[in-house]
């Protein structure tokens, strides 16, 4: 009897043990987000300057994509954009300047759970599994922006929504409103020990990194750490939830988030409004994807409600501005991404494009280890660059 009740002790210490690990690499997993992208403002004056020479649609929509790819948040782009529309830098036509560049930003911050994927990539079924989740996010991003933005050139159907909306706001005198994300208040100061985006621009101190080594080095050693921290994360997530018994979280997630499309919707949008980041929480369901915990079926919705989640950050900062073009131009977000759910979602042949898409792909990238790494590369760099150059 002893014995039993030892070893039953033993036992719920072992498994408290494992859930303690499991928050501390979760928490170890948002740091890793939130350092990328602390690490990769320090790009921001580039991506200041691409922006602020877009001259036509689809130019626009491939700064939009560099931009986001630099700076591995779309929230950072839209807010940059904001600013300029705000302060009349992007001409007369800025919202209509203005709107492709935020398409081309609901792409670009698509890079972050696809570069969170290849952590996996040493597992040929949980990479293949979780480079699936990752990629259905590229997939219907894309497809959306092909559907809008031709509409968008010939009949301005999401500037003229915008145009009603914002009016409709400032007919109700709304003020400017300000929420903090939970995630940036418990990261963001460790990584500012670290790094300070804000130095030297600023009067903010440095962080440690920029104290013991030059400013450009300090960038790379950043994301260096960064990229680590994810790795770990991510190989011992994956883990420990198998080792939490997988059928348990599974029937969990199965049963009661991701019950149904709309909750799985529902659940993407709340979350990514709390968290201000698409890229934390489309990131977050990639180990659960790879560890088999949820389909791409259940992960698709999801996203979609990351998509209109992530709006809420722009919105509140245009409402603090009291600038009408710029609450224009954050609503558009919004609209864009609204429009995209209402044209794809509910048509199942449509639906399932990103999804066959995304399944075909990872088939094709699981044959050589350098194959995703290229699809990165191609879509988010080579292809943008060529389109601008051409167009410029």
């Amino acid at each position: 009897m002893d014995y039993n009740f030892l070893k039953q002790k033993h036992h719920n210490i072992k498994h408290t043990a494992k859930i303690f690990l499991l928050f501390f690499l979760i928490y170890l997993f948002f740091l890793s987000i939130v350092m990328m992208g602390e690490g990769f403002k320090g790009f921001k004056g580039l991506s200041e300057g691409l922006i602020q020479n877009v001259s036509n649609p689809i130019m626009g929509l491939v700064v939009g994509i560099l931009a986001t790819s630099i700076l591995q948040s779309s929230s950072t782009t839209t807010s940059i954009v904001i600013g300029l529309v705000a302060s009349s830098i992007l001409g007369p036509h800025s919202i209509r300047i203005a709107i492709p560049i935020i398409m081309g930003a609901n792409i670009g911050t698509t890079i972050t759970n696809t570069m969170v994927s290849l952590a996996h990539i040493s597992r040929s079924d949980e990479f293949q599994n979780a480079f699936r989740a990752a990629t259905v996010h590229d997939f219907f991003n894309i497809i959306a922006v092909v559907i809008l933005l031709p509409l968008e050139i010939c009949f301005h159907i999401i500037e003229k929504s915008s145009i009603t909306l914002t009016n409709f706001l400032v007919s109700t005198n709304l003020k400017g409103v300000e929420f903090k994300s939970p995630i940036a208040a418990i990261t963001k100061p460790v990584v500012h020990f670290l790094f300070n985006p804000q130095y030297p621009e600023s009067s903010a101190d440095g962080g440690l990194l920029q104290k013991l080594l030059s400013p450009q080095l300090a960038k790379f050693v950043i994301l260096a750490i960064a990229l680590f921290f994810l790795f770990i994360a991510l190989k011992y997530m994956v883990k420990i939830l198998r080792l939490l018994v997988v059928n348990r979280v599974e029937r969990f997630f199965s049963q009661v988030i991701f019950r149904n499309g709309f909750l799985a919707l529902l659940f993407g949008l709340i979350l990514t409004a709390i968290v201000q980041s698409s890229s934390i929480t489309t990131s977050l369901i990639v180990p659960l994807a790879g560890a088999g915990i949820l389909t791409i079926y259940q992960v698709l919705p999801y996203t979609v409600g990351a998509n209109i989640g992530t709006t809420v950050t722009t919105l509140l900062a245009a409402l603090a501005t009291g600038s009408i073009p710029a609450l224009i131009v954050a609503i558009s977000h919004f609209c864009f991404n609204m429009f995209g759910m209402v044209i794809i979602m509910p048509v199942r042949p449509v639906r399932h494009i990103p999804i066959v898409a995304s399944v075909i792909l990872s088939k094709i990238v699981i044959r050589n280890k350098l194959y995703p790494i290229l699809f990165i590369l191609i879509t988010f760099f080579a292809i943008p660059i060529l389109i601008l150059l051409l167009t410029k």
